[in-house]
């Protein structure tokens, strides 16, 4: 059986932030459409949808690993911090947008605070991106079947 590991990130992303907004369990905080996910941004991201794009994110990087702690996510989720005419640096995301994303995960049972710091999958969070990877994979492997009857049909005429 198919496991996140075995998906490519950006699929299994995109489909367990569609399963988020699907479900609506996910407590959405009113100000997502005004801020920004950064000090080094200068706007804010243009997704309507980017908080369970980022809860996605965020629930995938903390299954491929053990404790996680808000530190870790802002380096994670950080980007190039363009400073003028200086050379650029790396810059931390926003630690507050990582807290939230967190605790709205640790509300529906997906994530939960660790002993030695940070937070960790849940089995039932674990359960559910195990469910949503195996969906993932067996949706690639209809759609690569498809495209080989297509070839053959092709190489027939």
């Amino acid at each position: 059986m198919p496991g996140v590991r075995d998906i490519s990130a950006e699929d299994f992303i995109k489909a367990y932030a569609s399963h988020l907004k699907r479900s609506g369990k996910l407590e959405v905080p009113t100000w997502v459409d005004l801020v920004k996910t950064g000090a080094f941004k200068e706007l804010a991201p243009y997704d309507p949808d980017w908080y369970y794009v980022r809860a996605a994110a965020v629930a995938r990087h903390i299954y491929l690993r053990k404790d996680v702690g808000i530190g870790a996510l802002t380096k994670l989720h950080g980007g190039r911090n363009r400073r003028g005419n200086r050379p650029s640096h790396h810059g931390d995301s926003s630690a507050s947008v990582q807290r939230k994303v967190c605790q709205s995960l640790e509300k529906i049972g997906v994530l939960e605070k660790s002993d030695n710091g940070g937070r960790r999958i849940t089995q039932d969070g674990q359960r559910d991106l195990d469910r949503i990877a195996t969906a993932v994979a067996e949706e690639q492997r209809e759609e690569e079947e498809e495209e080989e009857e297509e070839e053959e049909e092709e190489d027939d005429e």
